[in-house]
């Protein structure tokens, strides 16, 4: 009886065991098939049309280093490792004279000069400050040219962003969402965790407006999905910049875009990566009327 008992304890810790392996095994899988399967992963190793056939297969050395980081640009992204100051000069939607611009649009930076530093088709994708291995620091980044590695797809030999793609954004801005721009229309400001003032422009979600202080920096979201009152990855982060009339919540890309997720990436607060790296699907066009009363 003992025998059998210790039998089936051992063939029970095995089946426990393959089970719990499985599941991490299935987990470490989910985790690894977020950026590693979408067109930011620009490395050797990358299934996408757009990479690098040699130079390294890392993913994240693309944007980030762990030393090393541009310091130099006010409001530089974390541990940003290519060079922002490209040069361009941007033609932006206040251009077009609309007369559905209700906000201010300051000129191009926080996180938008960040994604345009690829997306505005002036300096390669390789433009890299600290380069995989020992001895790779370049504070330039190799420059207009980048590091030049060897690139396939839809890519300049250079490694710039083919001007045939609508992902080359182009300096002229001017038909593309507003960036750098007052979330609606200007009027909100706060302090500590309230949001203060009214929307110059009603025709934008005041309600689901939220701030707080972390790390002594105000910052400003949308709550999207079930609200928590906290600032989750599915949320939509408006940027705080200093505007004529008063600092306060500012649209850029990455007010709609996380760089970092793949479509149908499971989020918080029910929701789900969308396509093009929305923070959340935009099922029933969930990502425009998240800010506009439509």
């Amino acid at each position: 009886m003992k025998s059998s008992w210790h039998s089936g304890l051992r063939c029970c810790r095995v089946a426990c065991a393959g089970m719990l392996a499985a599941a991490l095994w299935a987990l470490a899988g989910g985790a690894s098939a977020q950026i590693a399967i979408t067109k930011h992963n620009l490395g050797t190793n990358s299934t996408q049309t757009n990479h690098v056939t040699t130079g390294t297969a890392e993913i994240c050395v693309f944007c980030h280093t762990p030393h090393g980081a541009d310091v130099t640009t006010a409001n530089a992204p974390p541990l940003w490792n290519k060079r922002l100051a490209t040069g361009a000069t941007y033609t932006t939607y206040a251009t077009l004279n609309t007369p559905s611009l209700d906000g201010e649009i300051l000129p191009v930076g926080s996180i938008s000069v960040a994604c345009l530093s690829c997306h505005d088709g002036t300096q390669a994708m390789d433009n890299i400050i600290n380069a995989p291995g020992s001895g790779g620091f370049d504070a330039t980044g190799g420059g207009t040219n980048g590091l030049g590695y060897v690139w396939t797809g839809n890519v300049t030999a250079e490694g710039l962003m083919n001007a045939t793609t609508i992902a080359n954004l182009g300096t002229n801005l001017s038909n593309d969402h507003p960036i750098g721009i007052q979330y609606c229309g200007g009027g909100l400001t706060g302090t500590a965790v309230t949001v203060t003032g009214t929307c110059r422009d009603t025709d934008f979600n005041r309600a689901g407006v939220r701030t707080a202080n972390i790390n002594t920096n105000q910052v400003f979201w949308v709550e999207t999905g079930t609200s928590d009152n906290l600032k989750t990855r599915t949320d939509l982060p408006l940027y705080t910049r200093a505007f004529a009339s008063a600092t306060g919540p500012s649209v850029e890309c990455g007010t709609c875009h996380d760089p970092h997720v793949s479509d149908g990436q499971a989020g918080p607060n029910g929701q789900t990566a969308g396509a093009t790296f929305l923070r959340i699907s935009n099922a029933s066009s969930a990502v425009c009327t998240a800010c506009h009363v439509k």
